[in-house]
């Protein structure tokens, strides 16, 4: 299979995970805290991947560990949190909706801070993702008394902090394969993660049946959507580029809004629209 027809595969699968996370999270959200969702989120991610590819690390050279230290803390550490937190107050969907403003902070990050070339026309497709983002939360917040649509923000500031990871990668890290990236990261998380874990009341409540069965969905989500996914994705962006891989970002609301509906989430129509808006606007930031 040619890389052309095996880069649109991994973006399926990858769509597939990713949007059922945010379901995960919100399982999670149930019986932990957010910042016990994000840290064993990290932690069984973490064991996953020293398991099958510990000898992976060896590949990484002394040079190379810098940039692995730097896109674990923008590709996964603060995602982890910042999107645990903001589905404390928002639902799932509208945290996946937003997650779609990634390609576009990438393509913005892409030009300002790594030299990539672009067209005129994609800085006036960033203005289109924003009028959709703010059409989103605005209509979010008076619709829908019960969330506190100011936790968008860190949804925002988690596609900024993945828009930089990818270019940081794709610049730094292209050399390097998939497994030794995603293995290095979580191998620099797990301690911070664990100490992090160690300073909440998890001890107090482990043994609660609503809090076992929130770290088994946040053990689903750990493995597959961080540890596997992460392995499919930096592969993504070697044989392809970084918008074309945050472009998953396009199906994972769909999946997304499939699980809220089936939880009872709901968007008014002008929301909808505004989701639209957004969509439209990552799909012409990735087109040539």
């Amino acid at each position: 299979m040619d890389t052309k027809q095996l880069k649109w595969i991994y973006l399926l699968i990858l769509s597939l995970i990713w949007g059922s996370s945010f379901i995960l999270i919100k399982r999670g959200l149930v019986g932990l805290t957010a910042i016990q969702v994000g840290s064993f989120r990290i932690i069984f991610a973490a064991l996953f991947l020293l398991i099958i590819g510990f000898n992976s690390l060896k590949k990484i050279s002394r040079r190379q560990w810098k940039f692995v230290a730097v896109t674990s803390l923008f590709g996964t550490f603060m995602p982890a949190y910042l999107f645990a937190i903001a589905e404390t107050q928002v639902d799932s969907s509208i945290v996946a909706i937003l997650n779609s403003l990634t390609p576009l902070n990438t393509l913005v990050l892409g030009i300002i801070a790594f030299g990539i070339q672009f067209q005129k026309r994609q800085v006036l497709v960033v203005f289109v993702g924003l009028v959709g983002c703010l059409l989103l939360v605005l209509t979010g917040d008076s619709a829908q008394s019960g969330q506190n649509y100011v936790y968008v923000l860190l949804v925002v500031i988690a596609t900024l902090s993945y828009a930089i990871n990818v270019n940081l990668i794709k610049k730094y890290l292209h050399d390097l394969n998939s497994i030794s990236i995603t293995t290095g990261n979580f191998a620099v998380l797990f301690l911070p993660a664990l100490i992090i874990l160690s300073t909440t009341d998890i001890s107090q409540k482990i043994h609660l049946a609503e809090t076992q069965h929130s770290i088994f969905f946040i053990m689903i989500l750990g493995v597959l959507g961080t540890g596997i996914a992460n392995i499919l994705f930096f592969k993504l962006i070697q044989m392809s580029s970084p918008v074309f891989a945050t472009s998953v970002t396009y199906l994972i609301p769909i999946v997304a809004f499939f699980w809220g509906l089936l939880d009872n989430e709901m968007l008014t129509p002008i929301q909808f629209f505004g989701a639209f808006i957004i969509l439209i606007g990552v799909y012409l930031s990735a087109k040539k």
